[in-house]
């Protein structure tokens, strides 16, 4: 259990910290940020903070991937051999990939808005009237990814919380004599 405590306890925390990063962002960050009073404010301030989190996030991310290779390899007899492991772990890498891919993506038209900061906004993801075309569709698009982060990191704990329910010995038990 102890080679495994470590592993599973820095996969756990890396995934809280992504998906309270991104909600906190979401609704913290980027709603102070649309009440600052001058709008050219708004967008920077909210790309100053992301900024600023983007390395832990990446170290976050970098963990959590390393610690999750460590839970696969420490497991890896159970997933052969426990009816819906190796199903379940195909799910959760298939979603925690698609969650960092999305995230990458926010990141990139975050560059984009902090870029174009200049030209002021209603809020981080808010373009206002007359913004140009890059900034009103890089704006767009971080208002529906800001939300798909925190689901897609909440559904990777999710699916985490399955995997230590199959654990029990009850449902070994039961996953083994299929």
């Amino acid at each position: 259990m102890a080679g495994n405590l470590v592993a599973r306890s820095i996969h756990d925390l890396t995934a809280g910290a992504w998906f309270g990063g991104s909600l906190m962002g979401a609704i913290g960050l980027n709603g102070a940020a649309a009440e600052a009073k001058d709008p050219a404010e708004r967008t920077r301030l909210s790309s100053l903070g992301w900024k600023k989190w983007a390395p832990f996030q990446t170290a976050a991310f970098g963990a959590h991937f390393l610690s999750g290779l460590a839970i696969m390899w420490e497991n890896k007899g159970r997933m052969a051999k426990q009816d819906g492991v190796a199903r379940l772990t195909v799910y959760k890498s298939v979603v925690t990939l698609a969650g960092a891919a999305v995230s990458l993506y926010a990141g990139l038209q975050g560059a984009k808005v902090d870029k174009l900061a200049s030209e002021g906004a209603e809020g981080a993801t808010e373009p206002k009237p007359g913004a140009s075309e890059e900034l009103r569709s890089a704006q767009q698009q971080l208002k529906v990814l800001q939300w798909a982060i925190p689901v897609l990191s909440g559904l990777v704990i999710v699916l985490g919380a399955k995997h230590g329910e199959m654990q029990r010995p009850k449902n070994v038990f039961k996953g083994l004599a299929r």
